[in-house]
């Protein structure tokens, strides 16, 4: 077990008060030897913490006195001090499977870790859960959980999982919610697979075996262009429409049965076929925004001004990859370190090749929003309410992993590059930060390496509309229309 390596003081904090620098190895907290960031949560809200250190070649002492539950203000490097539980399954449609070669490592690690679950949203099959997690999950009460389903028949989802132990695994779902646990759950849908009579039927399970859940996302199958599974395919509009009657006719079933909708669509669904997204209260506060479901629903309500906050918690994808904040997982992220959609606050990049010199655009400059396929689905029309001709929305092809891949979250700085350099000099370009992590694409670029200078702004209606110059709650025809 690695000790966790403090990466960043907070200013003005107890830690960085007593003495704690970026670059120590906390070996105990207290005496005890964390294994987690949820362990060194539970340590750090005492009002006395002794901890021991190591400082290069030397070990220190270093106490630390603050008010209890005061955050102690250190990061560090990672979210698992032990190691992080990876993944045995080997499952067709699984995206790091897919990525290319040649990212930062911490992409292609597969985990299937509880921990991760509750502190990211990370999706876990339990394949790998034991009684002692089970224990500790439930002393603990490490809620909510997130838990892969895909089939509720065990020789299916065994088979989709490619591991035997697939099909007994939701045994600890059940017990999760016998023990009060709540748990959010996915079905990931693999046309010819998991969809038609076989998603009918998990439905039908899980409101059979399973009601207590919290809620259930169905999701589509993503594929990237570097897929090696020849029977992964994408959703014909005939599938895709079959899998949205089969959610809401399901809906209206949950609804009955148990008080609430439980299973919702995600929004590519309603994008991929062109039907209209369902109201704000089908989605029941919003419980899976950060699972794709909702988000256009939320960003449009932000944008013309019926919310005047951001709505839901929002991670992003790969979050938990990139270290910890200071003030706690599940608090608001520094704006380098984020790449959720929660808002981060604006930064520029200078966007200029080495050796050359780019002036910032003026204020009052045309604008162009940079955004994946999808979100210029979102956004155009919203856009072309304002009916302003200095606005336009710039879609991004994502050329770099090709398939269906079109949200927004995984646009890269080579597609980014790409487009802009077609675009004019001297316009404002508007960045979503949910494409961004620690200041880089997933490619591994930077917004430094683009050939226009760009607005990195947070990835909600309310930080564009900002961005715009919208103040108010927006043109009354946007509220009446979009409603």
């Amino acid at each position: 077990m690695s000790p966790p390596t403090v990466t960043l003081v907070a200013p003005g904090s107890p830690a960085e008060q007593a003495g704690l620098m970026a670059g120590d190895e906390v070996l105990r907290l207290n005496g005890q030897v964390p294994r987690d960031i949820i362990e060194w949560r539970f340590l750090v809200d005492e009002a006395v913490i002794d901890l021991d250190v190591r400082r290069g070649n030397v070990e220190l002492a270093i106490e630390v006195s603050k008010a209890d539950g005061e955050p102690l203000g250190a990061e560090v490097e990672s979210a698992v001090f032990d190691r992080v539980r990876t993944c045995d399954n080997h499952c067709e449609f699984c995206f790091i499977y897919q990525l290319p070669k040649g990212l930062r490592k911490s992409l292609y690690l597969k985990d299937d870790d509880y921990r991760l679950s509750f502190l990211y949203g990370n999706f876990t099959t339990l394949t790998r859960f034991t009684e002692a997690d089970l224990e500790r999950v439930v002393t603990e009460r490490l809620s909510p959980l997130h838990v892969s389903i895909h089939a509720t028949d065990p020789d299916v989802r065994s088979r989709m999982l490619r591991n035997p132990r697939g099909g007994m695994s939701l045994r600890w779902l059940r017990a999760l919610l016998d023990h009060g646990i709540t748990v959010h759950g996915q079905i990931v849908v693999c046309p010819g697979v998991n969809d038609g009579a076989i998603l009918a039927d998990t439905l039908a399970g899980v409101l059979d075996q399973y009601p207590e859940l919290a809620s259930v996302a169905v999701v589509p199958l993503g594929l990237s262009k570097f897929n090696a599974e020849p029977a992964m395919r994408t959703h014909t509009p005939d599938e895709a429409n079959t899998v949205l009657d089969t959610v809401h006719d399901w809906q209206d079933i949950f609804l009955t049965v148990v008080g609430h909708r439980m299973v919702l669509a995600a929004d590519e669904y309603y994008l991929m076929t062109g039907r209209p997204f369902p109201a704000a209260d089908t989605y029941a506060g919003f419980d899976m925004h950060e699972d794709g479901i909702g988000m256009a629903r939320t960003f449009t309500m932000e944008f013309t001004g019926e919310v005047d906050a951001p709505v839901g918690p929002q991670s992003g994808f790969f979050a938990w990859v990139d270290g910890a904040p200071a003030a706690g997982y599940r608090a608001p992220r520094n704006p380098a370190g984020d790449t959720g959609m929660r808002g981060c606050g604006d930064s520029v990049g200078s966007g200029a090749a080495a050796g050359t010199v780019q002036l910032r655009p003026r204020a009052t400059a045309p604008i162009g929003i940079l955004t994946g396929e999808f979100g210029a689905q979102v956004l155009g029309p919203l856009v072309d309410d304002l009916h302003r001709d200095d606005v336009r929305v710039i879609p991004v092809r994502n050329d770099f992993f090709g398939g269906n891949t079109a949200v927004t979250g995984l646009m890269v700085g080579e597609d980014v590059a790409r487009v802009l350099h077609d675009q004019p000099h001297g316009h404002r370009y508007l960045l979503p930060d949910v494409c961004l992590s620690e200041g880089r694409f997933l490619d591994g670029t930077t917004i430094d390496s683009l050939p226009r200078s760009v607005e990195v702004v947070p990835t909600n209606g309310i930080a564009l509309r900002q961005a715009l110059g919208i103040t108010g709650t927006g043109p009354k025809k946007l509220l009446e229309m979009r409603r």
